[in-house]
């Protein structure tokens, strides 16, 4: 009997040990945005968006792709915004500086991968 218990507890021991050592996905497809975006003049960005509540910032990109980036404070978006190239502001200041997630990939990829299925 004490054996049997012993064999359950390390059984489930080691269940729980698997599930807690296995990372998120890091494109979750759950993601549904309700942060509303504003169209900007860039080369490369077309619209972003800033919950000031949750510190995210997302941006979506001339090609479609949308990344949300997490711990953005409110005046790094406001300096996105009104710096005179979006698109260098965010290649020196926010890019590879936030943890980001990508919400929806980019267009190009998604008609590939649709026409594929």
């Amino acid at each position: 009997m004490l054996h049997t218990r012993l064999t359950i507890c390390l059984g489930i021991s080691t269940v729980l040990s698997a599930v807690a050592c296995t990372e998120p996905s890091p494109t979750p497809s759950h993601i549904v945005s309700r942060i509303p975006r504003q169209r900007i003049e860039s080369s490369a960005i077309a619209k972003v968006g800033y919950s000031k509540r949750r510190h995210i910032l997302e941006i979506e990109f001339v090609n479609g792709a949308v990344y949300r980036y997490l711990d953005v404070s409110a005046t790094v978006y406001r300096d996105l915004i009104t710096a005179e190239s979006k698109a260098l502001f965010y290649d020196s200041s926010v890019k590879r500086h936030y943890r980001s997630v990508l919400i929806r990939s980019r267009q190009k990829e998604r008609a590939s991968m649709e026409s594929t299925e």
